[in-house]
């Protein structure tokens, strides 16, 4: 167990904890919430002693170890390969295997009656009893499921582990940490260099971690899979909540409800008794009620109000619709050099898809977006649609940013049609308020270059976005903002992200790049998850893998079959198959009839409102609604495509039970 007890911090007038008192148990599963400077990972780091306190605020047990995995790390790896640099977490299991080595040289040297024996056949006894818990002998398997897990190839643990870029190397520290098997892990952002693949491996292995751990994290949905309980770091308190990530929403939004009435009964009596004092402070006769009241004031505890995420709304700068066709790509191919990175990708985006792109690092996901959006050449075909407007960020372009200008000057003289508080309400979104603006881009991080650089894309108007890991360097709220408005945004977005909360919500289509090939899928990212599931265990039987052709000839074979219970078998394993096929079909035509029975109200209640001739005395207001509803008709359309396309697909699906 491990123990934070009564830690206070003060940075000259901000109290960052004002007697903080925590306790983390075995197997204890916690998540660090907090807005943006809230602490979260000055607490960490003091748990796990990199940071000082004073003496007692941290306490363990003395068998109870902590590991910490920080957000970024400068590290010196000489020449150590990758598999030796991961072997180095098992430095003092080695050394105890040299120990016990060299006690057994020592003991074969010596008399059976020498009194020195029996003294080193029970330390040798000791280190083989300890060497045996830790399973000595699957090093070397256990150091390559974890390093395949997150990414690695069997070729790489021969490379030199400095060779690798700094993405690559935070994976190979988070391995070390998984290799020590610590009670406790302390983990800063863990997810931040991992892909699809990796991701959902460690979900997997973190669930069956016997230790504790208490992670930092902006991935929603990894915070719901690993964790059960939550602390929220707020105005320099550390609150406890009994659930995962959305569960402690819930509840929290249930506190602040009743923590809102407890203020506003408080400030109702503070201002009932401070006209009380302001109306009899002159009279002699009530001069002792008046001192009464005074005191009362100075001993109340005052309610403080919860820190709260922004409830910043942000909206993309309408562009002109394009063509209905956004994007056309043929037999894309690219290669470096005779590295091929991928061949004959092909594919069609229409106006208002919004598409994910996914695949392990190193797949070409960031290549295929430079591609489509001109900045490297490939042979191929990319054709955009008629009126199209492409806009792109990348992690390159942070670079690029002019660094004499301040951060609302970069990002209003790209602005078109917005006010300077609203271009101030978009960074506030994107943490920078109050006079951070000011501050000069040549001074910023690299991180909060990122978020310049990718405001500064979104104001300018465009209805192709191409989005190459558009929230790494943003918080929870902050990637909700954006979230929101690419849900209602009406053009096309391309988007590349390992967050999959921000991209479930809004993306309609998954484009898998996978071993140099490209495959297309229906519907969001969890859509996509279960079907790749399926599609394994269907590996797993050849007999399922048979195209359409082939299973209507099954069928006709079937039914000369004599054996009629085979026959119900078979056709039911193909019923089966097809029913998993059209799955993924019918969510969308349910998802689109859903939007299009909301549409047509919202579209009839317009057009009630426009019939009414009061309506055309108000120019703003007609103005405003002949807008909304030619928006809610553009969106009606794309919904009834939708609807259409999925139904065109079921219907030939079930043409191969005909």
């Amino acid at each position: 167990m491990l123990s934070v007890n009564n830690l206070s911090l003060q940075y000259g007038s901000k109290h960052l904890f004002k007697a903080v008192s925590a306790q983390v148990h075995n197997g204890d599963r916690i998540g660090l919430a907090g807005v943006n400077g809230a602490g979260k990972s000055t607490l960490l780091k003091i748990m796990c002693k990199k940071q000082e306190s004073d003496p007692g605020i941290v306490s363990r047990a003395a068998w109870f170890s902590v590991a910490y995995l920080p957000q970024e790390v400068t590290i010196d790896l000489g020449t150590a390969t990758l598999y030796e640099e991961a072997e180095s977490a098992f430095a003092d299991v080695l050394k105890m295997q040299e120990e016990v080595d060299a006690l057994g040289k020592e003991m074969a040297v010596l008399s059976s009656d020498d009194p020195q024996i029996e003294t080193l056949l029970n330390r040798q006894g000791e280190l083989q009893h300890q060497l045996e818990r830790v399973d000595i002998f699957r090093i070397r398997p256990q150091i390559e499921q974890i390093l395949f897990g997150l990414g690695f190839s069997a070729v790489d643990l021969e490379k030199k582990a400095a060779s690798f870029s700094g993405g690559w190397i935070m994976r190979l520290l988070l391995a070390k940490l998984l290799l020590k098997k610590p009670s406790l892990l302390l983990l800063d952002e863990p997810t931040n260099h991992l892909d699809l693949d990796s991701l959902t491996w460690l979900e997997n292995f973190l669930a069956q971690y016997q230790g504790a751990l208490v992670v930092i994290s902006h991935d929603r949905s990894f915070l719901d899979k690993i964790t059960s309980i939550t602390w929220e770091l707020s105005l320099g308190k550390l609150n406890v909540y009994r659930g995962n990530y959305s569960h402690y929403l819930v509840e929290k939004e249930q506190r602040l409800e009743l923590e809102r009435g407890a203020y506003a009964n408080q400030q109702a009596k503070i201002k009932q008794t401070e006209r009380f004092i302001e109306r009899f402070r002159s009279k002699s006769t009530k001069a002792r009620q008046v001192q009464s009241r005074v005191k009362q004031l100075e001993k109340m505890e005052k309610v403080q109000l919860s820190e709260t995420d922004r409830t910043i709304r942000f909206s993309f700068t309408p562009a002109s619709p394009s063509g209905r066709d956004a994007l056309i790509v043929n037999g894309l191919q690219k290669s470096f050099g005779d590295i091929e990175i991928f061949g004959d990708i092909t594919f069609s985006l229409q106006r208002g898809d919004k598409l994910a792109v996914v695949g392990v690092n190193g797949a070409g996901k960031t290549t295929l977006l430079k591609i489509l959006s001109g900045a490297l050449p490939a042979e191929g075909e990319v054709k955009p649609g008629h009126n199209v407007i492409l806009t792109y960020f990348g992690q390159h372009q942070a670079q690029e940013l002019p660094g004499d200008l301040n951060i609302l000057d970069t990002v209003y003289h790209s602005a078109r049609d917005m006010t300077v508080t609203q271009v101030r309400s978009l960074l506030g979104a994107f943490l920078f308020s109050g006079d951070d603006v000011e501050k000069k881009v040549s001074i910023l991080s690299g991180g909060e270059k990122s978020r310049v650089a990718l405001a500064k894309m979104l104001v300018k108007p465009a209805n192709l976005m191409l989005l190459d890991e558009p929230t790494n360097h943003l918080d929870i709220s902050s990637q909700e903002v954006l979230q929101e408005a690419m849900g209602q945004y009406e053009g096309a977005i391309i988007v590349v992200s390992h967050n999959r909360f921000f991209v479930n919500s809004f993306v309609n289509k998954v484009l898998e790049i996978r071993d140099g090939k490209a495959t297309m899928y229906l519907g969001n990212i969890d859509d996509y998850l279960e079907k790749k599931k399926t599609l394994d265990l269907q590996e797993q039987d050849t007999a399922v893998n048979k195209p359409g052709a082939a299973r209507k000839q099954e069928l006709n074979n079937i039914e000369s079959s004599s054996d009629k219970k085979a026959k119900r078998r078979e056709r039911a394993k193909i019923r089966q198959e097809l029913s998993h096929k059209i799955k993924p079909w019918k969510s969308q035509v349910n998802k689109a009839e859903k939007q299009i029975e909301t549409m047509e109200e919202q579209k009839e209640l317009f057009e009630q409102q426009m019939a009414d001739p009061a309506t055309y005395d108000d120019q703003k207001k007609w103005a405003e609604l002949s807008k909304e509803y030619a928006a809610v008709k553009r969106r009606l359309e794309r919904q009834y495509q939708l609807w259409e396309e999925a139904q065109e697909q079921i219907e030939e699906i079930e043409k191969d039970l005909t």
